[in-house]
């Protein structure tokens, strides 16, 4: 386990995700998400195999979201994106445990799905979404509020709403668990390392959602390093880790210091802050 990368915020590893989870102290992490290998033979680095058999990987998957359950605060949201074959499985090992609460199975739409010889087309992800304990510690809708649709034409509605449009609420739309306008991550532009990046509109989501500025999101699989970077966007402290390098992250967040990393476009009606606030870190690690 080796400390990659600082800033005022956050701390990156290089670890592996068991170990860097069970270093954390209980309790202590407001929003834990994952995005963990899929277990499709992928290539990340020459640490792991992201090709095992169906009972190692589920094995291995319930070590970690033991450990996720643990160092998740009381009210804390808990957040896995993964294929809905794995996610099934996922959920029932969650739904064993007392301390949970689920309340979301969101599905995102996965744009350009392809024909698979007798099986639909997998057109989405999906993304589940508990709580520790029986109420959220946030829930803040209006901030991932949806921006009423208008076309870019004539400047009207889209839709009319079932002709209840003067009933809306003014700040936008409720966010439902169908999330059809995340951009895949295709353009080099955006892409800091050659296996798939997940959309910072994903995170930025979640943690609006979620939490308030100075809590603790923890991510035991960064990979291109988005969680890490909307964090420091939207001024919540974090700990992140990779079982590979995490060059690509370090990176991305020297781009973030440097004023020189892409914007992407918020899907939500409040807008990520120009400067981050530079909280300091509280002492988390054992």
């Amino acid at each position: 386990m080796r400390l990659a990368h600082t800033t005022s915020l956050g701390q990156l590893y290089e670890a592996d995700c068991l170990e860097f989870l069970k270093s954390i102290d209980s309790g202590t992490v407001h929003t834990f998400f994952a995005d963990p290998p899929f277990n499709l033979g992928k290539k990340y680095g020459r640490k792991g195999s992201d090709s095992i058999s169906d009972a190692q990987y589920l094995t291995w998957s319930y070590a970690w979201l033991d450990e996720a359950v643990r160092v998740l605060g009381p009210g804390g949201a808990l957040f896995v994106y993964n294929l809905p074959k794995w996610l099934i499985s996922y959920g029932n090992h969650l739904n064993s445990k007392a301390a949970l609460s689920f309340k979301h199975w969101i599905a995102i739409d996965k744009a350009h799905s392809l024909p698979i010889p007798n099986r639909l087309s997998p057109s989405h992800y999906g993304m589940l979404y508990y709580i520790k304990g029986e109420k959220p510690r946030v829930f803040d809708r209006d901030a991932v509020r949806i921006p009423i649709a208008v076309c870019r034409h004539c400047g009207r509605d889209i839709k009319d709403y079932g002709g209840h449009r003067k009933y809306l609420n003014p700040k936008g739309l409720n966010l439902s668990d169908v999330w059809d306008d995340i951009p895949p991550v295709r353009h080099r532009k955006y892409k800091y390392r050659t296996p798939n990046e997940l959309a910072p509109q994903i995170l930025e989501r979640v943690i609006l959602l979620t939490t308030r500025e100075e809590d603790v999101i923890c991510d035991p699989f960064v990979g291109g390093g988005t969680t890490a970077l909307v964090a420091e966007r939207l001024n919540r402290r974090w700990l992140c880790a990779d079982l590979n390098t995490v060059s690509a992250a370090i990176r991305r967040l020297t781009d973030l210091d440097n004023g020189c990393h892409p914007k992407w476009r918020s899907t939500s009606k409040t807008r990520l802050p120009l400067e981050d606030q530079g909280v300091r870190n509280l002492p988390l690690f054992r």
